[in-house]
């Protein structure tokens, strides 16, 4: 009885705090207390035992180094650079900004803060070259998705963690790889379905030049270009204050990108703790150039950290006491392991179109490794599975990234653009975990 009030529990958190405005972590860490110690009978420090320490440092430091690549104009020169690269094709800046947004998440970028970041821009790009709005939503969306599991990107650092720990055989590489190119199967069938081949059709003719970005705090954009339209209207002059965040790839922003690919190279190929190396890479810049550092700690993305680490207590709670292993347990005894296995990705799907994303990974994965453990279904094939139905899905208007390309859309298209995503958001729950299936557990499995 008690674990089955422990799961409940659980379900309710997520229920909870997808319909109120509750951080799901806090949420998770008062239910750690409340059932830690009324069903599970036991005191507060062996429930902070489950606290994620090393966990705690490597979204901190991650972040904390994305923060301090904001304020000092790294991220917006490397928006002006994907423009520049496709030398301001009209049809290939969709793409631009999905390698914007990848990149960004892949350097520890929380999905929804990139996404909060890129969209502004991207749709207005979107309304003034008469770019679909759903084209360039989801290539924003599917963009963050992307990079989001790269070794040092917060999804990868969650999933690679948890394999870790529990001695589990895992493929950064491959984990990355593999939902990259699911995310960029789906951009590829938005951008055909909404007007990439008109696009290309129109030709190199109309472009645009990007000479000012507004940053995140709501600067404006100036855009000078040649064409159809009013894209000569503006000429150069600057809607916004712009000086700190543009111009050329100066001293502080080639340290900071140097920074980023050390922190790359070192957990990629010397095997180095991310979050102390992302931390040391954060202080160094800091003391090189304390003036851009200013508020950096404040954008540290404390929601997400206070979520990872209150699902984590909680689930390690549910570890300790042997509730994960029960319930693995009665995964395993339903006989057909691959039946099982969809049923985890197509829980993901579900429950992470209308939550979070970075909780259904730091709660589900943990819950299935009973299973994993068993060795019925291929381990590694069952977590990128799960790893692609619970993120493709973040384009549902009712998940954080969805809401934001609908906030951001033009007044008179949020409705349709609403509607739109909400179809596809829907469409992509059910389908994602059945081709994640077949692609990733079934013949790896058999």
């Amino acid at each position: 009885m008690a674990n089955v009030i422990a799961l409940s529990v659980l379900v309710l958190v997520f229920v909870i705090s997808t319909v109120r405005s509750v951080n799901m972590g806090a949420l998770a860490l008062v239910a750690a207390f409340v059932v830690g110690t009324l069903v599970f009978t036991v005191d507060t420090s062996e429930i902070l035992d489950g606290f994620p320490a090393s966990l705690f440092v490597i979204l901190v430091g991650v972040t904390y180094l994305f923060a301090l690549a904001r304020n000092n104009g790294t991220v917006d020169w490397i928006i002006h650079a994907a423009v520049r690269a496709v030398r301001g094709r009209v049809a290939l800046v969709p793409w631009a900004m999905f390698a914007v947004c990848a990149a960004v998440t892949a350097m520890g970028a929380v999905s929804p803060a990139a996404v909060a970041i890129i969209a502004p821009v991207a749709m207005g790009f979107a309304t003034r070259y008469r770019i679909h709005p759903m084209l360039m939503g989801f290539m924003v969306v599917q963009g963050a998705t992307a990079g989001s599991f790269s070794p040092i990107g917060i999804f990868g650092v969650i999933t690679n963690d948890v394999m870790r720990q529990n001695g589990l055989p895992s493929s950064p590489a491959l984990l990355f790889v593999s939902t990259f190119a699911a995310a960029a199967v789906v951009a590829a069938i938005a951008y055909v379905s909404f007007g990439g081949r008109a696009l290309i059709a129109r030709g190199a003719s109309e472009r645009v030049l990007v000479s000012a970005v507004g940053n995140a705090s709501g600067g404006g954009d100036t855009i000078t270009g040649s064409g159809s339209g009013d894209n000569s209207k503006g000429g150069g002059k600057s809607s916004g204050g712009t000086a700190p965040h543009e111009g050329a790839l100066n001293l502080e922003r080639r340290l900071t990108l140097l920074g980023l690919a050390s922190l790359a190279l070192g957990a990629l190929v010397f095997d180095l703790d991310v979050g102390f190396t992302a931390l040391t890479v954060a202080v160094l810049l800091t003391l090189i150039f304390p003036a851009s550092a200013r508020g950096a700690v404040d954008k540290i993305s404390w929601g997400t950290v206070l979520l990872i680490g209150g699902i984590v207590t909680y689930v390690a709670l549910l570890q300790n006491q042997n509730t994960v292993q029960w319930l693995g347990d009665s995964v395993a005894h339903v006989g057909i392991p691959l039946l099982a296995a969809f049923l985890i990705c197509l829980i993901g799907a579900i429950v992470s179109a209308f939550a979070s994303t970075t909780g259904i990974l730091g709660a589900l994965i943990p819950l299935a490794i009973p299973f994993l453990m068993t060795g019925q279904v291929n381990a590694t094939g069952l977590v990128i599975a799960l790893a692609i139905s619970s993120s493709l899905v973040d384009c549902s208007p009712f998940s954080t990234n969805g809401a934001l390309v609908v906030a951001n859309a033009a007044p008179e298209e949020r409705d349709v653009v609403f509607g739109l995503t909400m179809r596809w958001g829907m469409t992509i729950m059910v389908v994602t975990p059945i081709l994640a299936w077949l692609l990733f557990v079934v013949p790896w499995s058999v």
